[in-house]
């Protein structure tokens, strides 16, 4: 029988009493990009995975729903995620909650291994503009896989899986998790060149590397896999933190001129982001550094400062690990409006993410979109209360979210639901350490 999505959160709305500093600690929760990946890698294990401290967040709803769908039942325990596939059959996927999600492409690579044929509906997600699907069609057909796109579904076939060279097309997150995933239980030695080293990539590789297959490499662009054919153990998984999620809680900090203390945030993906901020004027210190729970990533406790800013005379840019990461760029928007002199933005990524920079106006921003990808903001500005609805993308969202706390006054936010697809209970997080934010529907 196929499960229907019990909680719709889009017409949820917050009310903001924005202009108050925030004080005390908060605590990065484990990552949605690593979560999204790991319960779709869950059902390459034929025995039972618990990943521990699974984010409570609708992008990962989405996943399971989608897992019970076709019988890999997945269940919380506590702050956990237990999935048990025995028994996975496609009949009876919930397509409702696949079209929400683009993580939904990253099944092909653990679901090759089950089916020589299947179907998936296409992917969902942020309204990012041409977010082509073609790399994973270059690298999976050196693995054996053939993928054909019709109007609301790709074919996935394969008459026979094979261990090759893969050089990716485009150094993508997702479409490196699924290279990954389909190698991993072929047998014979798989490269991956030019593969992304992002977090949530090293957090696969190190759940696989638990699972008994062998993967040089991990950190870095070029990637050996020795593939395992059948993999059946019983494991625990503890994911790692997000280091976009204390990205935002310096960029909070930052707009509200607040001290306050971040817990586990991962450095080593963070380390660009806080020279760029620390050239800008930023004053942090860190406190404490120590291993995460999975004993690889490597994390710090930061205490911020308020600041006085001034903007960069170069432009901000994303880069591949270890560059700037993509998902941090958008910080930079609102932490612009509270610098001294110009920042410029160039968000080459995607072509329709820094459109969505523009609803900054709505608070009093100075701002100007050059073209799809260039955005310049002008400060120190006073940020003003506003009503405004969330953009279709995650990351534009939580800036106005950030510069709502920043303004003086009530603001409203409205549909909230891309907020809630990647972070966990922000409203009562941001109220613990002295925000003023109702849940209003």
């Amino acid at each position: 029988m196929q499960m229907k999505i019990d909680n719709d959160t889009s017409a949820l709305n917050l009310k903001i009493e924005g202009g108050h500093k925030l004080s005390g600690e908060v605590t990065t929760k484990s990552s949605k990009n690593a979560g999204v990946g790991l319960l779709c890698a869950s059902i390459l294990n034929k025995n039972k995975t618990v990943l521990k401290n699974m984010p409570r967040i609708e992008e990962v709803n989405r996943i399971m729903e989608v897992l019970n769908s076709i019988g890999a039942q997945a269940r919380w325990i506590g702050n956990d995620v237990e999935i048990n596939p025995k028994n996975i059959n496609l009949k009876n996927l919930n397509i409702e909650a696949a079209i929400k999600t683009r993580s939904i492409i990253m099944l092909i690579g653990p679901l090759i291994h089950l089916f020589k044929k299947f179907e998936l509906p296409q992917a969902g997600g942020c309204k990012l503009g041409s977010r082509t699907v073609k790399p994973h069609f270059f690298a999976l057909e050196k693995l054996g896989v053939n993928i054909v796109t019709k109007q609301k579904t790709y074919q996935i076939t394969s008459k026979k899986l094979q261990a090759n060279d893969v050089v990716m097309y485009e150094s993508g997150d997702t479409v490196t998790e699924n290279t990954i995933m389909t190698a991993s239980r072929i047998p014979g030695k798989t490269t991956i060149k030019f593969a992304s080293a992002n977090y949530m990539v090293q957090d696969l590789c190190f759940f696989l590397r638990s699972l008994g297959v062998k993967i040089d490499g991990i950190g870095t662009t070029t990637l050996t896999i020795e593939g395992k054919p059948e993999i059946d153990t019983p494991i625990s998984y503890s994911i790692s933190e997000d280091p976009i999620e204390s990205m935002f809680f310096i960029a909070t900090a930052i707009v509200t001129k607040s001290s306050i203390i971040i817990r586990r945030c991962p450095i080593d993906f963070l380390e660009i982001e806080l020279l760029k901020l620390e050239k800008m004027g930023f004053k942090y210190k860190i406190l404490k550094k120590y291993k995460a729970n999975n004993e690889e990533t490597n994390l710090v406790d930061i205490k911020t400062f308020s600041s006085k800013l001034t903007a960069l005379e170069e432009k901000i840019e994303s880069r591949p690990y270890p560059g700037l990461n993509i998902d941090n760029l958008p910080f930079f928007a609102i932490i612009g409006t509270q610098a001294k002199g110009q920042t410029f933005i160039h968000d080459w990524v995607y072509e329709k993410r820094a459109i969505y920079y523009k609803e900054l106006d709505k608070l009093g921003a100075d701002t100007i979109l050059a073209d799809p990808h260039r955005f310049y903001v002008t400060g120190p500005t006073k940020l003003k209360a506003t009503e405004a609805i969330c953009p279709p993308a995650l990351r534009p969202a939580v800036l106005l979210l950030i510069g709502m706390l920043g303004a003086e006054g009530i603001s409203i936010l409205r549909n909230v639901y891309n907020i809630n697809r990647g972070y966990e209970d922000l409203a009562n997080r941001l109220n613990a350490i002295g925000a003023k934010i109702e849940i209003i529907s």
